[in-house]
């Protein structure tokens, strides 16, 4: 179920620019997501479900797929724009480059104070048309999404089989979902597990990290559904 970490565990905010393929993007984050932790709620949550609010920092896996998106040659002559939806989005540099691209992006979060991180840094980049939702990976929405962006996701080993799941229900036909993961021993049987769900994922190198210091490699998968 969503979960909203108080907006009070946050004390300050530091922005900075993440460059990725010749694009720069200025995201705030909280200024020390260990401090979070500090907050009674944020302490009460890892109590009753081990709930760690991940989301405060930029992860390698989040360059990796917002470099994935950018060089994707979307579709964009429809009438409508092509949705997407950033699944756990944390801060939202993959939505945000997805806007960029064109896309019509909704960023969701099993955290709605993510959820706000993400539409504010959105909009610190000009981008105004895009939606928000409380989403936990265990309910997939009521909807499916052509195109589906995940970064990150399969850091416990349960959570390989409910991605599946999740993306085999929330995947349009014909749609694709780009998921990036520096490698983690939890995605190793992540496409074994696509396949009985009903879906391709095909891996792809990927390697990310801040200019000029340690780079993170990784693997993108490109998901979509066998039924078309």
């Amino acid at each position: 179920m969503p979960h909203a970490t108080p907006a009070d565990a946050v004390k300050g905010r530091v922005r900075e620019t993440a460059f990725v393929s010749g694009h720069a993007f200025r995201l705030d984050r909280p200024a020390d997501a260990d401090h979070l932790f500090d907050h009674p709620a944020v302490r009460a949550r890892y109590g009753s479900d081990e709930y760690i609010p991940y989301w405060a920092e930029l992860w390698p896996a989040a360059r990796m797929l917002a470099k994935a998106v950018l060089a994707e040659r979307w579709v964009l002559d429809g009438p409508e724009p092509l949705d997407a939806l950033e699944v756990a989005c944390g801060l939202g540099l993959p939505g945000i480059a997805a806007l960029s691209r064109g896309l019509r992006v909704t960023f969701s979060d099993l955290d709605e104070l993510a959820v706000r991180f993400a539409a504010d840094n959105a909009r610190l980049n000009g981008f105004r048309d895009f939606a928000t939702a409380a989403l936990d990976l265990r309910s997939p929405p009521p909807r499916r999404f052509p195109v589906i962006l995940g970064s990150d996701l399969m850091y416990e080993p349960h959570m390989a089989a409910m991605l599946a799941t999740f993306l085999a229900a929330a995947l349009a036909p014909g749609g694709l979902a780009l998921i990036a993961d520096p490698n983690r021993d939890g995605a190793k049987p992540f496409a074994h597990l696509a396949w009985k769900a009903g879906l391709t994922a095909t891996p792809t190198f990927a390697r990310a990290g801040v200019p000029g210091g340690e780079r993170v490699k990784g693997t993108v998968y490109r998901v979509t559904r066998r039924d078309g």
